[in-house]
């Protein structure tokens, strides 16, 4: 549905244009029908720049790219009809009513059924009961769900969001989430920018971080594996240090230390390793409480990441 080979976007910035600003550069990936995707930096990484472009509003400097088989720079327009889009900040025509607003966005994409797509996503965001007031009376969250509605309104093919949630309050952008569920379970393609980390990684099939470049892609739990491993917290009554030399010696363990009453072990495979390990610790008499494997967080990769791209430093 998205497929990028090398776009870039240089600005020319300052009184004579002299100064060049790279906002994006050299971005490839691919994204499949019904993913949802991920897209993760910091403020001023390039996500919206990227956004954009995918959406044919700017042109690379450089590159190619396909949108929902589509040439952008050719077929732009084809582009257009064929993507939603939520912008972070979204503008409405504040004097009209939430039902007038979609009813223009649903003529300018020529929808068959004018009525019915805007009953529709009305009653599916919730905002029904307030269809005939002007929209400049609606709060910050009741304005995002119109303007997922508004980006839903032509049924595109792929929907992009640019941080959805960002500014609403706690149950709006719960709200918000939950949509997109929703959405996800359609099969929708979904292409989301984001910094809300646990919003990544609960409604992501794969992210991307990035900062003005790609610095990695993959899913969640292979980001974990890859710059983590995976640890297995074994909780024990009490810990006899001899076991730590034992459990050492057994295949696919990488590393095991004590930590309190606990054996913290670094392996490849949990599934096979943990039954050995259990087997061991029963045998030479260990009081097993309880065994959970430990989960670093997306955002600690995240902060991993960019700390390398900066050698270093954030």
């Amino acid at each position: 549905m998205i497929k990028t080979q090398k776009i870039s976007k240089t600005f020319r910035i300052g009184k004579k244009g002299q100064t060049e600003l790279q906002a994006v550069q050299n971005l490839t990936l691919e994204v499949d029908k019904g993913e949802v995707f991920g897209f993760l930096g910091p403020n001023g990484a390039g996500k919206t720049t990227t956004v954009r472009m995918l959406t044919a509003l700017i042109r690379p400097s450089t590159g190619q790219a396909q949108i929902a088989g589509y040439e952008l720079g050719k077929q732009d327009t084809e582009i257009r009809r064929n993507v939603g889009i939520l912008t972070e900040s979204p503008g409405m025509y504040e004097r009209l009513s939430a039902e007038k607003n979609l009813t223009i966005f649903a003529n300018l994409y020529d929808v068959p059924d004018v009525a019915q797509a805007v009953n529709k996503y009305l009653s599916m965001l919730g905002l029904w009961e307030r269809r005939y007031d002007a929209v400049g009376s609606f709060s910050k969250g009741m304005r995002q769900k119109l303007a997922v509605a508004r980006a839903l309104i032509h049924e595109p093919q792929i929907l992009f969001l640019d941080e959805p949630t960002t500014g609403l309050d706690p149950e709006a952008a719960k709200t918000v989430r939950n949509f997109i569920e929703e959405l996800k379970t359609q099969g929708r393609t979904i292409f989301m920018t984001t910094h809300n980390l646990d919003e990544a990684e609960r409604l992501c099939d794969r992210v991307g971080i990035f900062r003005q470049q790609l610095l990695t892609l993959d899913t969640p739990a292979n980001l974990r594996k890859q710059l983590f491993g995976r640890k297995v917290v074994f909780h024990l009554r009490e810990v006899n240090p001899i076991w730590v030399e034992e459990v050492s010696k057994l295949d696919g363990i990488s590393h095991v230390e004590i930590v309190e009453n606990k054996l913290v072990v670094s392996m490849q495979d949990p599934e096979q390793s943990n039954p050995i390990i259990i087997q061991y610790l029963v045998g030479v008499g260990a009081q097993i409480l309880f065994v959970g494997e430990l989960r670093h967080s997306l955002e600690q990769i995240y902060l991993e990441m960019v700390k390398t791209s900066q050698g270093g430093s954030l």
